[in-house]
């Protein structure tokens, strides 16, 4: 039987594609640079318009006596924002206080212990979608959590009817405590801790990540516990990105207005928390140290946002605009500098 080589049957030659020329790549090339740098300087040059107005309308006015001062209601001249710096200062150190160990603690819980089921992955979604909610939002929370306290030492409330009719204050230490908390730097704090949380707990996220599986392994590998390795080896070598976290945070936090108008932040105030004008009354009385945190309080960006609804307050406004924004720069680079010197500590 003659057996016959099989028959090939050629396949279909595909149809050309038809590439744009090389000139043409080089075209679209550069119309998307010039597009994207056209956004980039575009955006640099309004921010330098902005700043330029600002500079030329509060340069003038800024002065010692400026910052020395507390706002007048009668001479716009005699105006000064140090009610606010301390106000600021109070709102910032205890938010900081407040958020960084939570923030960090849950980064590791989540990042490290705990397992990935659905309600890990449901926390993980909140907290992406909490990290976007405006902050008008905090501030309606903050004001029924912490200065209202869900209306529970108010009279007829489960508290307030346990310990006999309205709680106004406890004394603790010699600290009288306000009962609900009502518009002390405390409520302020909390808010903002709640406002900056997600971004924290997101960046430690991210940094603990970062940080290769390798070094988990060799600490382990080599005896230690799941805590030594996380103390030592992993947090030092994620601490750069968990401090870039807590930068952005605090700046976000330090100049929010809203949630400060909603937890009932003065406008206008003629004191500091605690008395304190300068860090000599804190050493002289330490007991003010302790009763900052529940003094009435106003800050850097209310005084402003009272400030520019009137017209011969102009100058002053564009002042504490130039001095909120030294206050952040100096806040973020120190921060910076604290960041950079662990990197290098971690790098070697």
């Amino acid at each position: 039987m003659t057996e016959y080589p099989p028959t090939v049957v050629p396949s279909p030659t595909p149809p050309a594609v038809e590439r744009p020329s090389l000139q043409g790549d080089k075209r679209e090339s550069g119309w998307f640079r010039w597009l994207c740098g056209g956004a980039a300087w575009s955006s640099m040059l309004m921010l330098m318009l902005l700043l330029a107005s600002v500079a030329y309308l509060g340069l003038g006015r800024l002065s010692w006596d400026f910052i020395s001062n507390f706002d007048s209601q009668i001479d716009p001249s005699k105006s000064g924002v140090l009610a606010g710096l301390w106000g600021s200062f109070w709102l910032m150190a205890l938010t900081v206080l407040f958020t960084v160990p939570v923030g960090v603690g849950a980064a590791i819980y989540l990042e490290e212990y705990a397992s990935d089921d659905w309600f890990t992955r449901m926390i993980q979604v909140n907290l992406s979608n909490l990290a976007g909610v405006p902050s008008i939002v905090y501030g309606i929370l903050g004001l029924t959590a912490f200065v209202r306290m869900f209306g529970l030492f108010d009279r007829g409330g489960t508290i307030a009817e346990m310990l006999g009719g309205q709680v106004q204050a406890v004394r603790v230490l010699g600290v009288s405590i306000p009962l609900p908390f009502g518009s002390a730097v405390l409520s302020g704090a909390l808010t903002l801790s709640l406002l900056v949380l997600p971004v924290v707990i997101v960046a430690g996220q991210e940094a603990l990540r970062a940080v290769p599986a390798s070094i988990r392994q060799a600490s382990l590998a080599l005896g230690a516990t799941k805590w030594q390795t996380i103390r030592h080896q992993i947090l030092p070598a994620a601490l750069p990105g968990i401090l870039t976290g807590v930068i952005l945070a605090v700046s976000r936090a330090v100049g929010e207005t809203a949630p400060l108008v909603m937890v009932g932040a003065a406008v206008f105030f003629r004191h500091s928390p605690g008395g304190i004008n300068s860090p000599m009354d804190a050493v002289r009385d330490p007991s003010s140290v302790l009763q900052a945190p529940f003094d009435d309080y106003t800050a850097l960006p209310m005084i402003i946002y009272n400030w520019v609804k009137f017209r011969d307050y102009q100058e002053a406004a564009a002042a504490g605009i130039i001095v909120l924004l030294s206050c952040l720069l100096l806040m973020n680079g120190a921060a910076i500098i604290i960041r950079n010197k662990y990197q290098r500590g971690t790098s070697r």
